[in-house]
């Protein structure tokens, strides 16, 4: 009898702040290069992407949605669905909606949750725990992966095996209960007496399984969020949920909502390198200190420095520690984190401290990404801004205008089709144009590379939000 697929749910939410400057509520760190030349993001799409695996379904918010899909093209792989959700409601509601998705087809579908933002460098060996918690999944278990503990983590909630369990088992093992982040003295505790697990937030059920759960321990979650999928509308290849039942859902865990409450669980132990990179401290511990104990990136150099994580993530910009011991450097163009390392998670509360100041750079980077390609601003002044703007091949902005602000454009790179009110013409490498404030216009690229330009913005307002669309390929209007 052929193995039945698993069906990979990808988590895809979440601000990540305590990796700030590098992670932002507009750009968080699972879609950041924190380990290597890919994303946490793409990393976990790749470690689903094997045989009897169908291809993952995606649940994000609208803000990201577009980095979702540059990231699965950059890559070459495909979702099955890209659910978005109206706002953020934590991880039961979540999960709910994606299994009330695969139900429909397959009420039956074997369901493997994953964040997005997890290291988990050996992937076959994940993989092999997955085949081995397989048969408690489709015989009805709730099933959840725990971490075997090297240290006394207070960063995470722990997993107490039942009585006779092992905690360096090849099965899925009893479990007894789920245990909240603990104390420094209640983690040695449990780290000595090797009992327990760290809790992975990584969970393989049945579609029917959980969707019975979630009847027996939170139906009224159930019934707005099955309303929720039941009114979701497709567009440009996103599944929104829709927003009014969306709004009236509990903002709640599926550990609190479903698993501290359900009784048919069990626990799959992973002894193979993991972390959810939740701080600075955890980058600087799986990056692979040097002699010294120094992590250093690219444009980053350490001069009798210790215990140490210096990190540019700039080009252009130079860092350079001396004499630093225990410290997280990390310089950006618009922003520089100093810290002890072993205040690596404070950096939240520095994210809280600028966002009640209203600071820009709390949430925000100084470019973003677009369906059709990215810009970056590269100056800003009290009446201009200049861009640089890289439209992807046989991309297209949206037919829009601006009541603020007029705009010159001059391509560097590339060929453009522009249009501006009525007229359409092709500009080539060092041509330029210029927007009036108000006009209709549309920028094109037709080429086979990228189309690079320069923008100047002048007017008395120059916030993203100064668009009005008349139409667009991506369905924003």
């Amino acid at each position: 009898m052929p193995q039945p697929a698993i069906h990979p749910v990808i988590l895809c939410g979440g601000n990540g702040t305590r990796l700030w400057p590098l992670s932002r509520k507009s750009y968080p760190k699972q879609f950041a290069r924190l380990m290597g030349e890919e994303s946490l993001f793409q990393s976990t799409l790749r470690r689903v992407a094997a045989q009897d695996y169908a291809l993952p379904m995606i649940v994000t918010g609208a803000p990201v949605r577009f980095i979702v899909a540059e990231q699965l093209a950059a890559i070459q792989m495909a979702a099955q669905d890209v659910l978005i959700e109206p706002a953020g409601r934590n991880t039961a509601p979540a999960v709910l909606a994606a299994a009330l998705r695969l139900a429909k087809r397959d009420a039956n579908a074997l369901m493997l949750v994953l964040p997005s933002d997890h290291m988990i460098p050996d992937a076959e060996a994940f993989r092999q725990a997955v085949e081995a918690a397989m048969p408690r999944a489709l015989a009805g278990d709730l099933v959840t992966f725990g971490i075997a503990p090297t240290r006394a983590e207070t960063g995470y909630g722990w997993l107490e095996l039942a009585a006779g369990g092992k905690a360096n088992g090849d099965q899925p093992q009893a479990l007894a209960r789920f245990i909240e982040k603990p104390d420094l003295a209640r983690a040695k505790q449990m780290l000595a007496d090797g009992n327990f697990l760290w809790n992975a937030g990584i969970f393989l059920f049945t579609a029917k399984a959980i969707l019975a759960a979630y009847r027996t321990h939170a139906p009224q979650m159930l019934d707005y969020v099955q309303d929720a999928v039941v009114k979701a509308q497709k567009a440009a290849g996103f599944t929104t949920l829709a927003e009014d039942p969306w709004s009236k859902v509990e903002d709640v865990s599926i550990d609190y909502a479903i698993m501290e409450r359900a009784g048919n669980l069990a626990v799959m132990p992973y002894s193979g390198g993991w972390s959810d990179l939740g701080g600075w401290n955890a980058v600087w511990q799986e990056s692979g200190p040097d002699g010294a104990g120094n992590v250093t990136s690219d444009r980053a150099t350490a001069i009798d420095c210790h215990d140490t994580l210096l990190r540019s993530e700039t080009g252009g910009v130079e860092l350079v520690g001396i004499g630093l011991d225990d410290f997280v450097v990390v310089a950006m163009n618009d922003a520089v984190l100093v810290a002890r390392k072993s205040d690596s998670q404070r950096v939240k509360e520095a994210v809280t401290i600028l966002q009640a100041q209203a600071t820009k750079q709390a949430r925000d980077f100084t470019g973003d990404v677009r369906p059709w390609g990215r810009f970056d601003s590269l100056k800003r002044g009290k009446r201009y801004q200049v861009k640089q703007i890289v439209v992807n091949p046989g991309a297209s902005l949206s037919l829009q205008s601006h009541r603020h602000r007029a705009e010159h454009w001059i391509v560097v790179e590339g060929t453009a089709r522009v249009t501006v009110g009525g007229r359409v013409r092709r500009v080539r490498e060092n041509g330029a144009v210029y927007i009036p404030q108000g006009a209709q216009h549309r920028l094109e690229n037709p080429g086979k590379q990228p189309l690079v330009l320069i923008e100047v913005q002048t007017g008395g307002y120059l916030e993203e939000d100064d668009i009005v669309r008349y139409s667009d390929v991506y369905e924003r209007v």
